[in-house]
């Protein structure tokens, strides 16, 4: 008998609990609904490219060429069109400067559809607060990117790149191609290590090389989240095998970061290593983290301090290797404008092997011609808002607030109406002159406004002194059996590598 009534009442729980889900779903669908009912109707003066019924433009930007349709669907329509990633989340898509400025003269926040994905991975950081907690946190930070504490990083990018280079030259001896991008990954990553964590000149270790294994394959499966619409919810997405893997890299990030912060708080604990800390010529980021304390006087939550941590390692090591190895492709491509870099550099540098920090501002002509290559190659080709208040644009047109835009970096910066001939590399572009003819809007490789890139010196700089040090080094030449395949993966990457051919020059070596 007892055995009967339990069977029942799991029946009916069972009942229940089948019914609940499917309420609960409804609700959620009724959502889903009305919000795409309201993000279309803000989007109705705003024509665009055709949706297919079920995944929007989804299927159409997942293609290889994505960012070239987007570049055509900006000719097609000026200013901007409505962007769907599946049938519930719907952007304008802008990359027009006028339209830029609107937004992004503001502080708007992230849109959270996109950006609560990063979460699980880098926390509450920088990139993704906003309000009041943003302006505390960008306060606290801004001190680790002052010229003071960013002058003795030159020597940090030199040694990087002197062992980036000694492993070229032993790889040109095989006299073919090979892919730059992960060489300057490893290099990248190393510079930032020391340059946040005060690392020695070790090179990296093997902890190290799996983190930086974890952070591609991070944004490898960000990006195919944001475009993939039935990854959107959370539930669905963690029991996917995607999601699971994604919990696994995060996991393998988490512990590299919970790692060394733990090693340098026990460091600090012990009164030698604290004043041989103190004594160094330099503090790191992680020291100006660990000291930096709000205006009363409060310091950063263990979260809050990994959020930070977690947020520079991933923007300042993947943003500078899309950034240096596209550069260096474009020197391939224009061997013109790579011999007028070289003969710059060689002037500068004279008998010496390595770049000071006076150096930097000598270097004319290589720095307008790193700026051509993020116009053509942006580090980041595609960044989000959501409206905090309404917008009105310079056509007459608006968007509500809650809206959400999508700035296409890409497209803006190969917009013809604002760069005449826009697929030409021309560095010209970036003389004083011309710079203050153009719209201030109009090249946003580091974005722009308030929320603009808190780290985007520290990557000049990086780019200065390692591209210039690989041009005295290599003279490089293009496969022209593998050329890239663009492809964003949050960050721009090349679907197949960068493959250059090397010819060692042995300038300014120390050889």
């Amino acid at each position: 008998m007892l055995s009967v009534l339990l069977s029942l009442n799991l029946s009916h729980l069972g009942l229940w609990a089948s019914g609940l889900i499917l309420v609960l779903g409804f609700l959620k669908l009724i959502r889903l609904l009305l919000r795409r009912q309201m993000l279309a109707r803000a989007m109705d003066s705003f024509p665009g490219p055709p949706t297919h019924w079920l995944f929007g433009h989804a299927l159409e930007i997942q293609k290889t060429g994505s960012l070239d349709k987007v570049v055509s669907w900006a000719h097609q329509f000026p200013y901007a069109h409505p962007l769907w990633l599946g049938q519930f989340l719907g952007f304008l898509n802008i990359y027009e400067p006028d339209y830029v400025k609107a937004v992004y003269s503001r502080g708007d926040p992230k849109a959270a559809d996109v950006y609560d994905f990063f979460l699980q991975w880098i926390g509450k950081g920088l990139l993704v607060l906003h309000g009041p907690k943003w302006y505390e946190h960008r306060k606290l930070l801004t001190p680790g990117f002052h010229y003071d504490v960013l002058k003795p990083y030159v020597a940090v990018f030199n040694n990087s790149t002197h062992a980036m280079l000694d492993k070229w030259e032993e790889k040109v001896r095989e006299d073919k191609s090979f892919d730059i991008f992960c060489d300057v990954g490893h290099m990248a990553l190393d510079s930032l290590m020391k340059c946040t964590f005060g690392k020695g000149n070790s090179g990296l270790s093997h902890r190290d090389n799996s983190y930086y294994l974890a952070v591609s394959d991070l944004t490898l499966l960000m990006q195919q989240r944001i475009e993939s619409f039935q990854y959107h919810n959370d539930f669905i997405y963690w029991l996917t095998p995607h999601g699971r893997r994604f919990l696994r890299a995060c996991q393998e990030a988490h512990d590299h970061t919970d790692q060394v912060i733990k090693e340098r708080k026990a460091a600090l604990q012990d009164e030698k290593e604290q004043e041989k800390i103190q004594n160094r010529k330099h503090l790191d980021f992680l020291d100006i983290l660990l000291g930096a304390r709000d205006e009363s006087g409060i310091k950063l939550s263990d979260a809050e301090l990994r959020a930070e941590v977690d947020t520079f390692m991933f923007e300042g090591h993947d943003t500078t290797t899309s950034g240096i190895s596209w550069f260096l492709y474009c020197m391939a491509l224009y061997p013109e404008h790579q011999s007028r870099c070289r003969e710059e550099v060689c002037e500068i540098l004279g008998d010496r092997d390595s770049f000071q920090w006076d150096d930097l501002g000598k270097m004319t002509y290589l720095t307008m011609c790193i700026k051509e290559s993020l116009r053509l190659y942006p580090p980041v080709p595609q960044v989000y808002r959501q409206l905090s208040k309404p917008v009105n644009f310079v056509d007459g047109r608006s968007l509500p607030a809650g809206s959400l835009i999508s700035l296409h970096i890409y497209a803006l910066h190969r917009n013809s109406s604002v760069w005449p001939d826009s697929e030409v590399f021309d560095p010209l572009r970036f003389t004083p002159e011309n710079v203050a003819t153009r719209h201030p809007f109009a090249f946003m490789p580091f974005s722009a406004g308030p929320r603009n890139c808190i780290g985007q010196q520290f990557a000049m700089n990086e780019m200065k002194v390692v591209t210039a040090l690989c041009l005295l080094r290599f003279e490089f030449a293009l496969d022209p059996l593998q050329p890239p395949i663009k492809m964003p993966q949050l960050i721009l990457r090349s679907k197949n590598g960068i493959h250059l051919r090397l010819k060692p020059l042995h300038l300014g070596s120390g050889k």
